[in-house]
Formats: structure tokens, C-alpha cells, sequence
């Protein structure tokens, strides 16, 4: 994942709204107007979210079989499966840290000469 993408993703995620969305997204697709209403967003604003999230890859929206017009939002597990992989690096990297300050901090120390 390149660092452009990683810093829009992650920008994406930093707003309360569109955390929330992910969240009610988690549990199943979902319209943008009933996203609106659990949200108690005018669905302009709701629009924008949405649009940051297409934007970062969070999430598609695809047309639903009834109505053409209605769109159904739901995650796509690629981008967060990509932003895990970099937590998972960056995790590593301080229990390596970590497990080194352990054994330094557990070694003994040399004898002092009197």
C-alpha cells in the first residue's frame, strides 16, 4: 500500500461520522438513506462521508436488483485487510523493541571492582 493511500485511508477513518458508518456497515449492507437515519445525518452530509469512503476504498456501493436507483453501501474488506497488514508492522516493530529493552534490562550487570 502506498503512503498516499495509507494517509487517505487513515484520514478517511480519523471522522467520528464516517467511523460510524464502518460500524453500521460491519454489520450488513446497508442504504444510504437508513445509514442517514441511525446516524441522524441530513443525508447531504451523509453524501459527503460516503463519497470520502469510496474515495479511501473503505467502501463500494452497487445497485440493488428493485430499484436501479437505490444504492447499497457496504465494506470492502481489501482496504482494511491492507491497513491490518501496516498495523501488524508497525506491531511488530515495538515488540521487537520491546523484547530487546527486556533483555537488556534483564542482563546482569558487571561486578564492580572495589
Amino acid at each position: 500500500m502506498s503512503t498516499t493511500n495509507l494517509d487517505q485511508t487513515l484520514l478517511a477513518l480519523a471522522d467520528p461520522t464516517r467511523r460510524r458508518v464502518v460500524d453500521l456497515l460491519r454489520r450488513k449492507p446497508q442504504r444510504a438513506g437508513d445509514l442517514a437515519e441511525a446516524l441522524s445525518v441530513s443525508p447531504p452530509r451523509l453524501s459527503r462521508h460516503l463519497r470520502v469512503l469510496r474515495n479511501s476504498g473503505l467502501i463500494e456501493d452497487s445497485a440493488i436488483e428493485q430499484d436501479a436507483r437505490v444504492r447499497l453501501y457496504r465494506l470492502r474488506p481489501k482496504r482494511f485487510a491492507i491497513v491490518r497488514a501496516w498495523l501488524e508492522e508497525v506491531e511488530a516493530f515495538w515488540a521487537a523493541e520491546l523484547s530487546a529493552f527486556k533483555a537488556h534490562a534483564e542482563r546482569p550487570r558487571a561486578r564492580r571492582r572495589s
